[in-house]
């Protein structure tokens, strides 16, 4: 089976897009055979990814309703596939709610294709609900990015609740790999607070933080991960570095 990541956090604007792209590239380019699926009504991975969401015919909306989930795969520049997302996601909450072992849907789909893949990394819609449920129950790993700012660290304490319900209830398997500060200038009194703060109020590893950079920022446009757009910047080290000992650790 292959190792199922989950990037999550229900605050947006945290690099959780970023960071899905940029672990699910430096696997492929470790050798790894990846898949992402953009879990986010935005399609903003799908975006970044170099896909037009308007001309998908099939996206992981249709997935978690039951269509095989190869039949959605992309191939990406990036050497990762992908299960893009449209807009129809936004309705996947009220679509799910009435079938039977909703919050199941995801895990399901990705047994049909255990054998093809090394890593799946899961992109996660900035909400707890039940698209979030889905990839927390189908993962082995949670990753938790967050901004270096105060707004962003309160959200981490209502996401952990939520990963000790479903380690209870649905994923007794599911761990924290860590917190992942980003878009962190250390040279600011705030952003050494919130990053010395993280390292003792929840017993989580903090992850080497990944520093603010216009490189990742620019990445998107040219569809691709900032791994391959700016290889060389300190945000592609982080990245690389992360995904080594994220690998290490299995």
């Amino acid at each position: 089976m292959p190792r199922v990541l989950a990037v999550a956090n229900q605050k947006g604007g945290v690099a959780k897009t970023t960071t899905a792209a940029a672990l699910a590239t430096a696997f492929a380019q470790a050798g790894r055979r990846v898949l992402l699926v953009d879990l986010d009504a935005q399609a903003c991975l799908t975006f970044a990814l170099g896909v037009d969401a308007e001309e998908v015919t099939t996206s992981s909306h249709d997935v978690l309703l039951g269509r095989p989930l190869a039949d959605s795969v992309v191939r990406t520049a990036e050497g990762v596939d992908l299960v893009p997302a449209t807009i129809d996601l936004a309705g996947a909450d009220a679509a799910l709610m009435v079938r039977p072992g909703r919050d199941l849907a995801l895990r399901t789909a990705l047994a049909s294709v255990a054998d093809d893949y090394d890593d799946v990394v899961l992109d996660c819609s900035p909400s707890l609900g039940v698209l979030t449920l889905n990839a927390l129950a189908a993962a082995d790993e949670v990753l938790v990015p967050l901004a270096a700012e105060m707004l962003s660290h309160r959200a981490v304490g209502q996401l952990l609740d939520t990963v000790e319900d479903v380690r209870r209830i649905l994923n007794p398997g599911l761990r924290v790999v860590g917190l992942l500060p980003t878009m962190v200038d250390l040279r600011t009194s705030h952003a050494r607070e919130v990053v010395a703060d993280l390292e003792g109020r929840y017993g989580l590893p903090v992850l080497r933080a990944v520093p603010r950079s216009v490189r990742v920022a620019e990445a998107p446009t040219r569809g691709r991960s900032v791994l391959t757009t700016s290889p060389r910047s300190a945000a592609a080290a982080a990245y690389r570095e992360l995904a080594a000992e994220l690998l290490a650790g299995r």
